[in-house]
């Protein structure tokens, strides 16, 4: 009786303490409450301006070449229209090179600009975790997809991550409520 008193003692204390502890942070709202936050977000819609002036000014070349050679399509020689249309085709595959490229400029920059971020971002996750005792962190959302359906919010650590990241949390103001049909 004394062995299986003790064994049960012995199990219990195991399984209190190997209970994990379990919060949940909200990576977009830390991210949103960053100072750089704005700074990159800006950063990155002057690029994607500026990236989207050098293809417009290429398509309004392509357009003006296009017209033109509609236009005159009836009265040009075949080698002037043949060599008009080797043109447009250069000009066409031209644009849609420019377009790819500045995808992958845009994307590149943005891995630039996050890269440290998102390794600020987790390490202080991290720290908080360790230090408020949590076993496992996930993330709120992932790609707008909610992971998380119900949490308690108190296990939310997004505040206590801005915070040791140096970021005084800011109130988020709820949206306003859509009055229900009767």
């Amino acid at each position: 009786m004394l062995l299986m008193v003790l064994g049960l003692g012995i199990v219990t204390s195991y399984a209190q303490t190997t209970t994990p502890k379990i919060g949940y942070a909200d990576v977009d709202y830390i991210y949103n409450q960053l100072p750089e936050a704005k700074q990159i977000d800006a950063d990155l819609k002057s690029l994607q301006a500026q990236l989207k002036n050098q293809i417009d000014g290429k398509y309004q070349e392509f357009q003006k070449k296009l017209a033109d050679y509609q236009a005159n399509i009836n009265t040009m020689l075949e080698p002037v229209r043949v060599n008009t249309e080797r043109e447009l085709q250069q000009l066409q595959q031209n644009i849609e090179k420019l377009q790819q490229d500045a995808q992958t400029t845009l994307q590149n920059k943005s891995v630039q600009l996050m890269d440290p971020v998102h390794k600020k971002m987790g390490q202080a996750i991290e720290d908080t975790a360790k230090e408020n005792g949590f076993t496992f962190v996930l993330n709120q959302q992932i790609q707008g997809l909610d992971v998380i359906l119900y949490a308690d919010e108190k296990m939310d650590i997004s505040d206590l991550v801005l915070k040791k990241m140096g970021v005084t949390p800011k109130p988020v103001t709820p949206a306003p409520a859509t009055p229900q049909p009767k």
